[in-house]
């Protein structure tokens, strides 16, 4: 937790009503130190600190948001805007520590999961939306802040580094995760990227990075804009896909519990098909892999991490990483299973 005069010292740099500054913190997110601000007259705001031993250079982070920001305004979506600092600029470098802060959208909220058909058809138009005001972006303006993020053969190699340098104890335990891991590797090189267009993508869009209204139950916006770089539409639809129709948390350690809600599934398909069309047939056919291929690579980078001796990602205990592998493996085989329902769907609809 972050000394309270530090805390404050970084808030005077921010240009807020008052000095009189109340903070919490938000635990949510793994990556980021994240923080509720409300200031003298009651405004609150959300202040994050940004990893910089996951986001090595935080300026093209948010150079790649101040891209996609002036296109993500529209009567049914919520733009998001950053407070400036006391000298103009978008975030904040101060003792080699990178902040930044936003206003946040009141009577709005998140969801890990849901079992409405109606938040799932709103978590699909949003993402619909978000793309469709994207779809006119330079994509040459935008640099990759996390090189490699959803590449297959990275992400591969840095398994099987781990897998040489890890102790033999955690690789005896993590036993059954390996052993599935190498068919999903097999399967999932059928997906051809080069048939594919090149998208600026969120490219994190679970379901808690969608903001919803409390008052008409409507998505506002997607948050947590880290990600945005280019990238195929397959990796935001899969990722969706995996926190919109399994109920269960995915470090879930009763695989009993994990599911793959069809009817969430077609929700969230006839959420995207509202919005005006934007996929080429390429894209269409690439969609269900796309929804194995997403909580695959999630699951491979929480094994991978879980042998590197958790260095990623915010653990509450040791195995934590083995679970979330595990549980999403376990989802990523469910899905696989539904393939042939989804492309039918798919082509209904889209």
């Amino acid at each position: 937790m972050i000394q309270k005069q530090h805390m404050l010292d970084i808030l005077q740099e921010f240009n807020l009503n008052g000095n009189n500054f109340q903070y919490a913190p938000l635990t949510a997110g793994l990556i980021n130190e994240t923080y509720l601000v409300t200031d003298t007259e009651g405004e609150q705001f959300i202040l994050q600190k940004i990893n910089r031993n996951v986001f090595k250079n935080a300026g093209i982070l948010m150079d790649n948001i101040g891209h996609a920001l002036p296109l993500l305004t529209a009567d049914d979506y919520t733009q998001i805007t950053f407070v400036q600092t006391r000298t103009g600029e978008n975030y904040l470098l101060k003792n080699d520590d990178f902040w930044r802060m936003m206003t946040y959208i009141s009577n709005s909220t998140t969801y890990n999961i849901t079992t409405n058909t109606s938040t799932a058809f709103e978590a699909g138009r949003i993402v619909g939306r978000f793309h469709n005001l994207l779809k006119g972006a330079d994509t040459g303006l935008f640099e990759d802040t996390l090189p490699k993020f959803h590449n297959l053969n990275h992400r591969r190699h840095e398994f099987e580094v781990a897998l040489n340098n890890a102790e033999p104890q955690k690789r005896e335990i993590a036993a059954d995760a390996i052993k599935k891991a190498h068919p999903f590797l097999k399967e999932l090189n059928t997906l051809d990227n080069e048939k594919l267009p090149v998208r600026i993508c969120h490219n994190d869009t679970k379901l808690n990075n969608i903001l919803f209204s409390k008052n008409s139950d409507k998505a506002l916006c997607l948050i947590d804009l880290d990600t945005i770089m280019k990238g195929y539409f397959y990796y935001d639809f899969g990722d969706a896909i995996r926190t919109v129709v399994n109920v269960a948390p995915e470090d879930e350690q009763n695989h009993d519990l994990i599911s793959f809600n069809s009817e969430l599934f077609e929700a969230f398909v006839d959420g995207l098909a509202s919005n005006d069309s934007f996929l080429t047939e390429e894209e269409k056919q690439s969609l269900p892999l796309g929804a194995v291929f997403m909580p695959f690579i999630h699951g491979l980078r929480a094994l991978t991490d879980y042998l590197n001796n958790n260095t990623y990602y915010k653990v509450t205990y040791e195995n934590q990483n083995l679970d979330r592998c595990l549980s999403l493996f376990d989802f990523a085989e469910k899905a696989l299973a539904k393939k042939e329902m989804m492309a039918a769907y798919i082509q209904k609809r889209l």
